[in-house]
């Protein structure tokens, strides 16, 4: 089967690579014309992931035609906010046949989107044939072959497996789940509190405050998913919690970095001049805050997270605002109503 990698940075390379270690034509695609021709040469992506060779059955290329053309899979892997370009310049090459992998997480700020929804606007042929992949799986360590578990996720069953059993290989464990809805938020907003935990990291807390705001963090995540329609046990799952972790606490998490640098007084402008990687947090921040007040839900951390990166709070009254909010039960959003005080 040919298979077609639209997007060529860490994580898009790492799939690649996954991906070619079990069927025999892969195709990378990368817009830059100088960073195909660097990988085909060197048989490794220098600017986004160094040190991790593509297997032979990875051609690269720069030609959209080339990659997209006469396949059944193609799997999306641009930042969050190229894919509806993207998708749109794929139209040409897609089929009521074709099946879609959105390996992208992020919301789209003009729209507030999830990625499925953006593909299916422009890809209507193959609405029905989108799937999403989420996990905690930061590309260095997939491709370096590090045991790794992630969620495939559809509407259909059928699109689910075939997913599952095209990734699937034996240091890299694919499960399937019907919930759409909850996996591309799970993705997109656990940016979010990774921007946080790298500023609880910046300002010198302990595991004490990072612990507090993971957890309080998914809390909110989980109530935003519940009025959007996603059920709550995603979020307990790998796209949810267990993607959290990783993107809280691991060196690899370019969101946590940014929460670092925020936390030292750095701008936005400052952070993205400073990485070559897009950091989905930033974006993420300010989607989210329109969708916590288009379904008037209460989501204190993204709305502190958003009044440091666009209106200019200091980290440290932030921090002071979410430890002095009025006092609350624990779980009262989720399952309050189903408790009785003794």
């Amino acid at each position: 089967m040919h298979i077609a990698v639209i997007g060529a940075g860490s994580w898009g390379t790492a799939l690649a690579g996954v991906l070619g270690q079990k069927h025999q034509s892969v195709v990378l695609w990368a817009r830059s014309p100088k960073l195909a021709e660097s990988i085909r040469s060197t048989r490794e992506n220098h600017s986004y992931l160094p040190g991790c060779k593509l297997p032979a059955t990875v051609c690269v290329t720069d030609n959209l035609a080339v990659a997209a053309g006469d396949t059944r899979l193609i799997v999306l892997v641009t930042p969050s906010h190229a894919i509806r370009q993207t998708a749109a310049a794929l139209a040409p090459y897609v089929s009521a046949d074709t099946l879609i992998v959105s390996a992208a997480k992020g919301l789209e700020l003009t729209t507030v989107k999830r990625m499925s929804e953006i593909i299916a606007d422009e890809l209507p042929l193959a609405a029905e044939n989108i799937a999403v992949l989420s996990g905690p799986n930061h590309a260095e360590e997939v491709a370096s072959g590090h045991p790794t578990a992630t969620v495939a996720a559809a509407r259909s069953r059928k699109v689910a497996e075939f997913v599952q059993d095209t990734f699937m290989l034996p240091f890299f464990r694919v499960y399937t789940n019907p919930d759409i809805v909850g996996v591309e938020l799970a993705g997109a907003l656990k940016n979010i509190i990774a921007l946080g935990a790298g500023i609880a990291e910046g300002l010198g807390f302990g595991d004490n405050a990072k612990s507090a705001l993971m957890t309080r963090g998914l809390a909110e995540i989980t109530r935003l998913g519940m009025a959007m329609g996603a059920n709550p046990l995603t979020f307990a799952g790998l796209a949810g919690i267990g993607d959290l972790i990783a993107t809280c606490t691991s060196v690899h998490s370019r969101n946590r970095r940014a929460g670092l640098m925020l936390a030292a007084g750095k701008t936005i402008d400052e952070i993205q001049a400073e990485t070559s990687m897009v950091v989905e947090g930033i974006r993420a921040t300010k989607a989210a805050f329109q969708l916590a007040a288009k379904y008037k839900v209460e989501m204190p951390i993204t709305e502190q997270m958003y009044e440091v990166l666009y209106q200019n709070k200091s980290s440290k009254h932030a921090v002071l605002e979410l430890m002095t909010r009025g006092r609350t039960h624990e779980v009262e959003e989720v399952v309050l109503n189903n408790l009785h005080w003794q």
